[in-house]
């Protein structure tokens, strides 16, 4: 009798203990197409827009040395809108004066538990994005 009253005890212990609500997945990746490769130390920041417009910064990472940023980190990413501002003011090195140095990708989150992933191709004078898988 007392076994089953620790495996009940022991159920309904389990049971209550919080789980992570679902959230959504965010990553980036830099691609240079003039150069064939990855940009890495890009830093990024991913920004959500607020109820009354404002952005509001929900997290940062700068690319790693394939050109990607693959988590920015446990933060909660509900439904939506985002963006994603790349710093490119010393890419590819600190002495860059690139065209575009700064490049902003807004884009929606509807699926509250899906992965978003909003990469970026680059090149001297021209910019693209997608969302990739």
């Amino acid at each position: 009798m007392t076994m089953n009253r620790f495996v009940l005890a022991t159920a309904l212990a389990l049971g209550a203990m919080a789980t992570a609500a679902p959230a959504a997945e965010i990553s980036t990746h830099v691609l240079d197409l003039a150069r064939g490769i990855g940009g890495r130390d890009v830093p990024v920041v991913l920004l959500k827009k607020a109820d009354d417009g404002r952005w509001i910064e929900a997290a940062r990472a700068r690319t790693d040395e394939n050109g990607r940023v693959r988590s920015f980190g446990t933060t909660n990413f509900d439904r939506g809108t985002y963006k994603l501002q790349f710093d490119m003011t010393r890419y590819p090195s600190p002495g860059a004066t690139p065209f575009f140095p700064e490049i902003d990708l807004v884009f929606t989150v509807a699926d509250k538990v899906g992965h978003y992933h909003v990469p970026v191709v680059v090149s001297p004078f021209g910019y693209s994005t997608y969302r990739g898988n």
